[in-house]
């Protein structure tokens, strides 16, 4: 079962996310290890890897939207390393998140942008 739903997903998430995907798919193995393999499957096996959205257009919708829930702070930072990672410059995320005060609230935008802050100076570290 060499393109089955999991294996495109884990190829997907390795090229959206890398380690930082990992870690999450990990975390959930001594808890629940089937959240993790759906984690794998649905979002990354079968939405992500749909035709119709690039990778870069997807992440400025997962962003925009982890933004406006305002409670998805872990997710967002590895959302915004994704975006990145799949070709956003540090000003484009910044303008999705901007375009977030105005249908979210200040309050959501300036999260989000914290935490890009956050994720910006992780990856100059690494």
């Amino acid at each position: 079962m060499g393109n089955s739903r999991f294996d495109l997903g884990l190829e997907r998430l390795a090229s959206i996310d890398g380690e930082a995907g990992y870690k999450v798919i990990e975390s959930l193995q001594d808890i629940c290890p089937d959240l993790a393999k759906f984690t794998i499957e649905y979002p990354f096996g079968d939405i992500y890897s749909r035709p119709g959205l690039d990778l870069k257009s997807r992440e400025i919708a997962t962003v925009a939207a982890l933004t406006a829930l305002g409670h998805c702070r872990p997710q967002l930072k590895v959302h915004l390393n994704a975006a990145l990672n799949a070709g956003c410059s540090e000003e484009q995320v910044k303008e999705v998140l901007l375009q977030m005060s105005v249908y979210t609230g200040f309050p959501a935008a300036l999260n989000g942008m914290f935490a890009l802050k956050e994720v910006l100076l992780e990856r100059q570290v690494e």
